[in-house]
């Protein structure tokens, strides 16, 4: 019983060495020049450490709803396009449906500005 899982193991095994050996080649010949533009806080654009009561600008939450608009879309119309001979005119109409929420979720956006650079 237990020969069936010694592939596993060596799979499980090569991973793990592979991924230190690539670290390791990584750690060993990568540049370390830090300065303070590189050690800046860059994900939120804002400094992480302020007062938790700071107001957010409208555009967080503006793209925010963008990125969900889009992700469902994409989320749910890849399966319905593979089920749609079995699911018929009842899950088309339902799709529809969903889609013209997702569109008057988008002219939102729009109207609001979130498409625009700055």
């Amino acid at each position: 019983m237990l020969e069936n899982y010694l592939p596993i193991l060596v799979f499980i095994w090569a991973g793990i060495v592979v991924g230190m050996l690539v670290l390791g080649i990584g750690l060993a010949l990568a540049p370390s020049r830090p300065d303070p533009a590189k050690n800046s806080p860059f994900e939120c654009g804002f400094e992480a450490f302020e007062d938790a009561r700071m107001k957010f600008d409208v555009r967080y939450y503006l793209v925010a709803i963008l990125f969900i608009i889009f992700d469902l879309e994409i989320a749910f119309l890849f399966p319905w396009a593979v089920a749609l001979d079995d699911i018929g005119m009842a899950g088309f109409w339902a799709m529809m449906i969903f889609l013209g929420l997702l569109v008057v979720g988008f002219i939102y956006e729009w109207k609001k500005g979130a498409l625009e650079w700055e």
